[in-house]
Parts: C-alpha cells; sequence; structure tokens
C-alpha cells in the first residue's frame, strides 16, 4: 500500500472537511504564502501555507475548517464561533497553539497586526 505525499494527505483532509460540512470547493492551492495561513474567496478557492503541512492534525483541521466555514459565514461572529465550537470543541486552544508555534519558531512575526482577517489569527478579545 503506497504512504500519501503530506499535500496528498492535505488534500484528502480537505476534501473530507469539505464534505463533513456540505461545502463546494472549487480549488485548493497549497504554497508558500508569507503573511497567512490560509485565503478563501467566495468562489470557493482555498489557498494554503505550505507550511501547514507539517503540523500537527488538529492544527491543520482548525485552519481548513476556519477557511471552509468562510465560505458560508464571511466574519468571526457569533454564527462562525458557534459552528467552529460544533465542529472543533475547544477550537481557541488549537488557535493559541498555532500562534504560540509561530512566536517561536519564527523570528520574525510572520502575520502583520495590520489586517485582522487571517493575518493574525483571532483571538477572544480580537474576534469580531
Amino acid at each position: 500500500m503506497k504512504r500519501l505525499s503530506k499535500r496528498d494527505a492535505f488534500g484528502e483532509r480537505i476534501a473530507n472537511w469539505a464534505t463533513r460540512l456540505d461545502l463546494k470547493v472549487r480549488t485548493v492551492t497549497v504554497r508558500k504564502m508569507r503573511n497567512k495561513w490560509a485565503s478563501c474567496s467566495t468562489a470557493g478557492r482555498l489557498t494554503f501555507d505550505e507550511s501547514l503541512l507539517s503540523k500537527q492534525g488538529d492544527l491543520q483541521d482548525y485552519v481548513i475548517v476556519h477557511e471552509l466555514l468562510h465560505l458560508e459565514v464571511p466574519n468571526h461572529g457569533k454564527l462562525w464561533k458557534s459552528l467552529m465550537r460544533a465542529h472543533l470543541g475547544d477550537y481557541e486552544e488549537m488557535e493559541t497553539r498555532l500562534q504560540r508555534e509561530l512566536k517561536s519558531h519564527s523570528p520574525v512575526a510572520r502575520h502583520s497586526p495590520k489586517s485582522a482577517h487571517h493575518r493574525r489569527l483571532p483571538t477572544r478579545s480580537s474576534a469580531a
């Protein structure tokens, strides 16, 4: 049995979540991104930073579900938060771990505080 590459396994993870959430994804791109973990378009295009391929599965799930939910809910309001919690449980803990990992592995801040949407993962106090 052939083992999947990290990129293929990540793609399957996205497809599984999209199916679970009953969402249509038009295209998925994995590439180096300078300022974001991921982004999405209203047309169903998802782009993920290639560094996610080496993260733990639950952190990958956090970013995947975060972006997929934005296909239906464009902001980080109460509905988005309740959907994140329904699908991932304590998603805030994953958010904190991802931020902590970011700080401990990068001498220069990867996320600019200028843009509130995806440049800095939302925290309880900064999420809309």
